[in-house]
């Protein structure tokens, strides 16, 4: 398989996950009426590390060389998991904590600041330079977040909880760079278990201590944990670790991811009827523009 086939097969599956990510909206929406979010975090992400215990089994099973045998193939494994898996738990838990006092719409677009942030933070850890069109394509995307997330007429500032989402922002961009280091070293489905299992069981545990969890309120949101711990959760970030390891910078996946929230304001608009303004009609194509700008940024400099 080719370079090019292999970029484009792995920003298929980003993209792929991108509007699992969207549609998961719906379904968080609909399990905060049933669960405080902390434990609904924990549990889906218990259940999406569980679902992935058989995959496992039965990609090692077909394939033995992905099973790390040496030591130091399995010190590398747990090492990667513990990271991908405390900076989901920190940004997810902060995240959940800055919705408390910030609007839907401004807490997505300072989360998807990670857009930004990964190739500043490339650049700065790592020297990796994207390049003067991803550079472009990345202030696209955030003008088009910005349309999209923050209604028109509304005063942009912030408060102390958008700094609970500016750090929200920072731990993404610790998970995506720390999936881009270690995932074409490891087996992508066990980082993928691991790191949820790791990440469900700190939410679990923190929600034993600072939320009340109830049977009722597991059976009431069990539709939406099924979605958001298998789909959104197991499957979506399988797809992300296996994308990211073909896509050859972290830029370009962080582009693509940042789509979710596109799909999410068009699963809003489809699952539950809510209306898409010209204002967000034009932040999603500007962000769409972005994500092909940035496809074709090779064909671009080979011109040039």
């Amino acid at each position: 398989m080719t370079a090019n086939t292999k970029t484009l097969r792995g920003s298929l599956l980003l993209l792929l996950g991108s509007v699992i990510w969207g549609f998961a909206f719906v379904a968080q929406r609909v399990g905060m009426d049933y669960m405080q979010p902390i434990s609904f975090n924990g549990i889906r992400n218990l259940m999406g590390g569980l679902c992935l215990i058989p995959v496992c089994a039965f990609a090692e099973k077909k394939t033995p060389e992905v099973r790390p045998v040496s030591p130091a193939q399995k010190h590398l494994q747990l090492k990667a998991a513990l990271f991908c898996g405390l900076f989901l738990f920190l940004a997810s838990t902060l995240q959940q904590a800055g919705l408390v006092s910030t609007s839907a719409g401004k807490s997505g677009f300072i989360t998807a600041l990670y857009v930004v942030l990964v190739p500043v933070a490339s650049w700065l850890l790592f020297r990796k330079n994207p390049g003067r069109w991803i550079w472009i394509s990345i202030l696209l995307a955030v003008a088009g977040l910005f349309l999209l997330c923050v209604p028109g007429g509304e005063s942009f500032s912030l408060a102390s909880g958008d700094l609970l989402l500016l750090g929200c922002a920072v731990c993404f961009t610790g998970q995506i760079l720390s999936v881009d280091r270690f995932s074409p070293r490891v087996s992508p489905v066990r980082l993928s278990r691991d790191m949820f299992l790791i990440c469900g069981s700190m939410g679990l545990l923190l929600s034993l201590f600072t939320e009340t969890i109830t049977w009722s309120g597991i059976r009431g949101a069990l539709p939406a944990l099924l979605y958001a711990g298998i789909l959104s959760g197991a499957l979506a970030y399988t797809l992300q670790i296996l994308g990211q390891r073909d896509v050859h910078h972290p830029a370009i996946s962080s582009l693509i991811m940042c789509l979710e929230s596109v799909f999410s304001v068009l699963g809003g608009a489809l699952v539950l009827g809510e209306r898409l303004s010209s204002r967000e009609g034009i932040g999603c194509v500007i962000m769409f523009a972005a994500v092909v700008l940035a496809q074709i940024s090779p064909l671009l400099r080979r011109r040039r």
